[in-house]
């Protein structure tokens, strides 16, 4: 059954609401807000005015919120502004709920504020977004990997981990029928030599791997100014800061205004947008279509096609 199909009792959200605030602390209001495909996602007001947001999965252990808090802290001793946690629990025999229960911040997602801000102040928006992401990359590390609270495995090589990252993914679709065979053949290739391609000459940067329009909000201020208030939903790892930029070119979270302020501190060298922009935005959409279906074949055969010209 779908998480949104599964009722959450008002007595399962209360006992949680009071172990996090106390015995006093009384639901006033539940709003479902966007989720996962795993989760529910639920916005949560008490009657003295407190609110957080509840992210909960019904009958199951679910690690994932484990590690999405431990990435939401790393994102916010980086100085990005991401909700603080307040709870994460894992389900058990006698409370068969995991969830996360964090801040919840006002704004609203980058594309409502697109809808909303004038083309000067979504211009400000974008420069402040490459703020943020400058800052995100400024830290770095010694190895490429995964981020979490348990031991990930380490790679030298960025290439090296960016195979290791989709090759799973790959191999769950290379067969698909969703795919044409002159197209597969194509990708198969390229995978088999993405050493040749990626390069390995930066340092391994921190990344927050899914940022789109959905995982960002904004709000004006008192002069109607718009700021970024709150990066959601990390995937982060150490990894290239290139594919981070061509992830969100690909979804259409950045404008030029974004990548010229971006390019005054880290310019994209010439053959990020020949070649490597278009590798880096092909993976993801191999994992759309793995998760998704049919609704990314499109986008991923014209990059497809673009390659096969290139490489």
């Amino acid at each position: 059954m779908p998480p949104h199909e599964i009722d959450i009792s008002w007595q399962v959200l209360r006992r949680i609401v009071q172990d996090w605030a106390g015995t006093a602390a009384e639901l006033a209001e539940v709003k479902p807000l966007v989720g996962g495909c795993i989760n529910i996602t639920l916005a949560l007001k008490m009657h003295d005015g407190a609110r957080a947001v509840l992210k909960i999965s019904p009958h199951r252990v679910s690690r994932a919120y484990q590690t999405e808090a431990w990435q939401l802290n790393v994102l916010r001793d980086a100085g990005l502004p991401t909700p603080r946690v307040y709870e994460c629990r894992l389900g058990s025999l006698d409370a068969p709920f995991s969830y996360l229960l964090m801040e919840f911040i006002e704004g609203v997602d980058l594309s409502q504020a697109r809808q909303r801000c004038s083309a000067e102040q979504f211009d400000h928006l974008q420069m402040h977004l490459a703020e943020m992401v400058l800052q995100l990359h400024e830290r770095t590390a010694g190895h490429y990997r995964r981020i979490g609270p348990d031991d990930t495995p380490q790679f030298d090589n960025w290439s090296a981990f960016y195979f290791d990252i989709y090759d799973p993914i790959w191999k769950e679709i290379e067969k698909s029928p969703l795919l044409p065979v002159k197209c597969r053949k194509q990708i198969a290739r390229l995978h088999d030599k993405l050493d040749h391609h990626l390069p390995n000459t930066d340092r391994p940067r921190l990344v927050h791997w899914d940022l789109w329009s959905t995982n960002l909000l904004a709000a004006p201020d008192d002069h109607g100014r718009w700021w970024i208030t709150a990066i959601l939903d990390p995937n982060c790892k150490f990894a290239h800061a290139e594919a981070e930029i061509a992830y969100m070119e690909l979804f259409q979270t950045i404008t030029p205004a974004f990548l010229r302020a971006y390019q005054q501190t880290h310019k994209l060298p010439a053959e990020y947008h020949r070649l490597r922009k278009h590798i880096y935005q092909l993976y993801p959409l191999i994992n759309h279509i793995h998760l998704f279906g049919a609704e990314y074949v499109k986008p991923l055969l014209g990059i497809s096609e673009k390659l096969a010209t290139i490489v």
